[in-house]
């Protein structure tokens, strides 16, 4: 089990519930945990994953909650938004339809694992570049290639799709601590407020969550950004948000 996952240990008290493909449960102490294909992992970021409904752009009350529930502050969070989404700060594109980055290198090396041949593939628009001319616009363009890379393999597309407004890769669907892939993307396709807490269980299930807490923008890039962060300017990006989201804050409560 990867040092990063908070395990709990099934103690008198603890409920857990067996599925086909995974387990829940609570402990004692009123933690929510998932055990999936032998790794325990914190859920409780995550009231209820299967039914949550909580529609429209996220709220300032959305973002001090989570916030709360992860010991960090909200213009932490908020300035991740910033980075990964732009001026846009959504999560969506269109109803129903997320922020998607399809990544080809990555999706190649994904089928390559799974013993697929691209060379059959050759005219599928996944292995094409993004057109936008064909399509109307970019998440227009990435969404045609996703759904072509999900006619070739699910498995492989899911995982070399980066989602939402954290733009959290596909390969963490289970640090995100979810029971399948396929309910990763259903949770990352219902709503802003769902992406928001999926995020939250990423970085407390990854041990991130302590860089933003200290506010170690260079610790915190390195894992979630790459190696190459500080070449994109991540960190100092980062930095620069926080600050205008915590100058913003405090200007908001003054004027009450």
């Amino acid at each position: 089990m990867p040092a990063s996952f908070i395990a709990y240990a099934y103690a008198p008290g603890d409920t857990v519930f067996v599925m086909e493909r995974f387990a829940t449960g609570t402990d004692s102490l009123g933690r929510s945990f998932i055990v999936i294909e032998g790794d325990t992992l914190h859920t409780s970021f995550i009231p209820d994953p299967y039914a949550h409904i909580h529609k429209g752009p996220l709220t300032s009350e959305d973002f001090d909650e989570v916030a709360a529930d992860l010991g960090v502050e909200s213009a932490a969070i908020r300035a991740i938004v910033d980075i990964e989404t732009g001026k846009t700060r959504k999560g969506f594109h269109s109803p129903g339809k997320p922020i998607i980055n399809f990544d080809l290198p990555v999706f190649r090396r994904a089928a390559a694992r799974r013993g697929i041949d691209l060379s059959r593939h050759y005219s599928s628009p996944a292995l094409k570049g993004v057109n936008i001319a064909k399509y109307g616009s970019q998440q227009a363009a990435q969404q045609a290639r996703f759904d072509a890379a999900l006619a070739i393999d699910s498995v492989a597309a899911i995982e070399s799709t980066f989602w939402g407004m954290f733009q959290i890769g596909g390969f963490n669907w289970k640090l995100c601590g979810m029971p399948s892939r396929e309910a990763f993307v259903e949770a990352m396709s219902r709503s802003e407020y769902d992406q928001l807490r999926l995020f939250a269980n990423y970085i407390a299930n990854t041990g991130l969550v302590k860089h933003l807490r200290t506010k170690n923008w260079a610790a915190f890039a390195r894992i979630y950004n790459g190696p190459s962060y500080a070449a994109r300017a991540y960190h100092t990006r980062m930095a620069a948000a926080y600050r205008r989201h915590s100058k913003e804050k405090a200007a908001a409560k003054t004027s009450k």
